[in-house]
């Protein structure tokens, strides 16, 4: 690592101002902090101290979704090795089969490797496309702001990564994460400055252009030909009953069943969630505010009952663990640029957000799934929110001001001490 440092060190006048490669330095800094902490420190007042940059929150982060991103690698593979042994199929058609090949593997879904590599490779080439355009975006804005480029988008790229089918075809991932990291973010000026979460305004862009491949019963599993539907596309036909007799609630939980590349397994985002409570990343009051809301509706709905619409009996403990609520509340409504800042407004920003999954699940017919909606729904209020909460305490400040000077006694002008 020294020869790294010295290396670094050497060629950084190429890239200071009036270097030759001066307009490349947000590249030659990116490099630089991403293997040592920045050497800048704050010299003038006003500035919060912290033991944690950016750079360490966000691999932080990075880190919690590793849980998910080991279940969408055998997940992925499971499935699809299971669709392929229900249709009787040997192999399967395209350029994933070769590598597969080459490295002895398998399509036995009793295998835990042929499962693993075989999800593996769908899941590294949707990530790489990922990070490859969606950071060739990020140093160019750098480039042209003159700015560092931000770790942000090591979070923006898995989650982005992880809420997509399986197949999606590469090029799809390119333009959902392009519209994502520009007009999500840095039309608006970069990280910090975003209102939108980045990773849900491409994927929600993906799902408004190409539907077909966002949505349906086809594209959830890995096998050209093979259709089958998730626990909550059951769910808006059959209702519980229809979901019990495809899917345990067990099988829900623990994440093998269809569904999104990282969203299905509800304990392995129970790892990450740990994780992020534990450090301190994420909000305690946004994750509880989530479930609160979402429980509180569909108990509603439950007591309610429809004879029309099978959703509303679907138990709230059922809407915990399938579709993608619990990933979007650990990792996506948690995310600290575009939700609350004020404690109150956080709690108040996750209810908002439970409960529009509810309703959006069980009242709209056209989106069973509700969760990605229902967190860009509650961006769009969360600057709203904290006007409200910080309103409100600066009312209740000047009540308790205005009561504290009328029970004040009155001295007559003169100090209490003598008037003692």
């Amino acid at each position: 690592m020294a020869r790294l440092r010295n290396f670094l060190d050497r060629i950084h006048p190429l890239f200071a101002k009036g270097g030759k490669l001066e307009k490349y330095y947000a590249v030659y800094e990116m490099v630089d902090t991403f293997f040592y902490s920045p050497s800048d420190t704050t010299r003038t007042a006003p500035h919060v101290r912290d033991g944690i940059d950016l750079k360490r929150v966000m691999i932080y982060v990075w880190l919690a979704t590793f849980p998910c991103m080991f279940m969408a690698c055998w997940n992925t593979g499971f499935q699809a090795n299971m669709a392929m042994a229900d249709m009787g199929l040997a192999d399967v058609d395209g350029w994933r089969r070769i590598p597969l090949h080459l490295f002895g593997v398998g399509y036995d879904p009793t295998s835990f490797w042929d499962n693993f590599a075989h999800g593996l490779w769908y899941f590294l080439p949707a990530y790489m496309v990922t990070f490859i355009v969606g950071g060739l975006w990020e140093v160019l804005f750098a480039a042209v702001r003159n700015h560092e480029v931000n770790e942000g988008f090591f979070v923006t790229s898995i989650l982005f990564t992880l809420t997509l089918p399986p197949a999606i075809p590469l090029w799809q991932v390119a333009m959902g994460i392009t519209f994502g990291v520009v007009v999500g973010k840095e039309v608006f000026g970069g990280t910090g400055k975003n209102f939108l979460n980045p990773a849900l305004t491409g994927r929600a862009f993906l799902f408004f252009a190409f539907p077909a491949y966002m949505s349906g019963d086809s594209v959830w599993t890995a096998v050209d030909g093979f259709s089958g539907a998730t626990p909550l596309g059951i769910g808006a036909t059959e209702g519980i009953a229809g979901i019990a007799a495809q899917v345990t609630w067990w099988d829900a939980f623990l994440g093998d069943i269809q569904g999104s590349l990282g969203s299905t397994s509800t304990l392995a985002i129970l790892f990450g969630a740990a994780f992020l409570l534990y450090t301190r990343i994420a909000s305690w009051r946004i994750m509880l505010g989530c479930v609160i809301g979402l429980v509180a509706i569909t108990g509603l709905f439950n007591m309610v009952g429809s004879d029309t619409n099978a959703m509303f009996g679907v138990p709230w403990y059922w809407h915990l663990v399938i579709g993608g609520f619990a990933f979007g509340t650990v990792y996506m409504a948690t995310d600290p640029v575009s939700a609350a800042m004020t404690n109150t407004g956080r709690l108040a920003f996750g209810i908002l957000i439970g409960v529009m999954t509810g309703l959006i699940r069980v009242v709209n017919p056209a989106f069973p799934e509700g969760i990605m909606l229902a967190i860009l729904f509650a961006n769009i209020f969360a600057p709203l929110i904290d006007y409200f909460v910080t309103q409100s305490n600066i009312r209740r400040r000047q009540r308790r001001t205005r009561a504290a000077a009328e029970s004040a006694p009155d001295t007559g002008g003169e100090p209490v001490a003598a008037a003692e």
